[in-house]
């Protein structure tokens, strides 16, 4: 049974990469194979799947879909445009400004959000937008690892270790991985300062974006508060972060409905909510269950520790840099949840923490993504927006701007979650 686990295991990622339209009926049919055939009994298919996780995900995508509406992320880029007087200058805040909201914010929605304003802002100057919204784009991805609602990463992260939203400030009684993310993204600033020094244009706006409605706003900040103040809690279900993210895009909605036209608003983004992720997870949860309960998670566990030859050093370098390199081709929320409990068992068989390797998988995979241009869904996402603006983007034009991008922030993560967790 164990043999053909892994042949299944194995089709299910080969056409993760072959198919990206089809990942969900993927996971899934692999996931009705398991049960099927009882690797993983019927009865407790339910408890493999981690309902907070998609709970959170659900309601955290809903929030912020009524956010963007609101137009409130525009008026914010206004501001920065208006204080800033050349196109370098703003091209590194602008994308400095779309990693701070990616903490909070999907990485793709940031990407939409703020890459529109960085196609106006180039045509009225009359230059290529490219840079600057391929700088969005990759500050996007690595600002997603600094906070649990960041990215998906990160909410399988901490649904693996049991951290809460705080945790990723102060781990511990030291400091999280959110400062990390910000002492990489600091790393950043000399590279882009270099690779858009040419980009010398003034700006002059007065234009504010107005805002159409200032409710979802609250809404964000107080799921991001009440996910803080529930970190504090002793003992609470292992619904909550769950539930209080459906909790603030139900008041949304309800909000929305008794305003004029609020019904078509409500049925928009409830339709908006990526059902495709949602599925691909709850797919995966099950398969990686299942390879679980037939041992091939402890072998390739056993396979990685014996690679570092029982040096926790050498294993956390190569758990960091094979996520980056995997990460460039392999849609990395099916790696981090496959690698999660993975690494873990590293921990075990080292008997050591399993913070630093987890921590390490996380940034290498949250990274890894910014080497090419179909490495994240945020890359992709940019792409298709300058499509849309006539400009194509190329796989050198990416990788001059990602690469030295992404080492630039990994080698920083790298170092820094080693010397804090060890």
């Amino acid at each position: 049974m164990k043999t053909f686990a892994l042949i299944v295991f194995i089709a299910v990622y080969a056409m993760l990469l072959l198919l990206p339209k089809y990942r969900a009926y993927v996971a899934l049919g692999a996931a009705a194979i398991f049960i099927a055939l009882g690797i993983v009994p019927a009865g407790e298919a339910a408890a493999a799947v981690d309902w907070n996780v998609l709970l959170m995900l659900a309601g955290t995508m809903g929030t912020v879909d009524l956010f963007i509406r609101s137009n409130m992320p525009n008026r914010l880029s206004d501001y920065l445009v208006r204080a800033l007087p050349n196109v370098k200058a703003l091209i590194i805040v602008l994308a400095l400004f779309a990693g701070l909201v990616s903490a909070f914010v999907d990485n793709v929605a940031t990407v939409l959000m703020l890459a529109p304003v960085g196609v106006a802002i180039a045509q009225k100057l009359k230059i290529s937008p490219v840079s600057m919204i391929l700088a969005i784009a990759v500050s996007s991805n690595l600002q997603g690892a600094a906070t649990l609602v960041g990215d998906t990463t990160s909410i399988l992260l901490g649904s693996h270790m049991g951290l809460d939203f705080a945790d990723f400030f102060i781990y511990e009684g030291k400091p999280g991985m959110f400062w990390v993310v910000q002492i990489g993204a600091l790393a950043t600033i000399p590279v882009m300062m270099f690779l858009f020094r040419k980009e010398s244009g003034e700006i002059d706006s007065d234009y504010l974006t107005p805002v159409k409605d200032p409710v979802p706003t609250v809404l964000l900040v107080g799921t991001v508060l009440t996910l803080i103040a529930a970190s504090f809690l002793p003992e609470k279900p292992a619904l909550t972060n769950g539930i209080i993210c459906m909790a603030y895009l139900i008041i949304g909605l309800v909000i929305a409905c008794v305003k004029d036209h609020g019904a078509k608003l409500v049925k928009d983004v409830i339709l908006g909510i990526d059902y495709v992720t949602l599925l691909l997870l709850a797919g995966l949860f099950l398969v990686i269950d299942g390879v679980n309960r037939v041992g091939i998670i402890s072998d390739i566990s056993r396979i990685i520790a014996s690679l570092g030859g029982g040096n926790l050093f050498l294993t956390y370098t190569i758990v960091v840099w094979f996520s980056v390199l995997a990460s460039a081709f392999i849609d990395n929320i099916p790696y981090t949840a496959t690698m999660l409990p993975v690494v873990g068992g590293v921990a075990a068989s080292l008997g050591v923490d399993q913070a630093v390797l987890c921590f390490g998988l996380l940034c290498g995979a949250t990274l890894g993504g910014n080497l090419t241009p179909v490495g994240a869904s945020a890359n992709i996402a940019a792409g298709g927006i300058l499509r849309k603006a006539g400009y194509e983007v190329t796989t050198k034009q990416f990788m001059r701007i990602g690469v030295p991008f992404t080492l630039a922030a990994v080698m920083t993560g790298y170092l820094l979650i080693w010397f804090i967790f060890t």
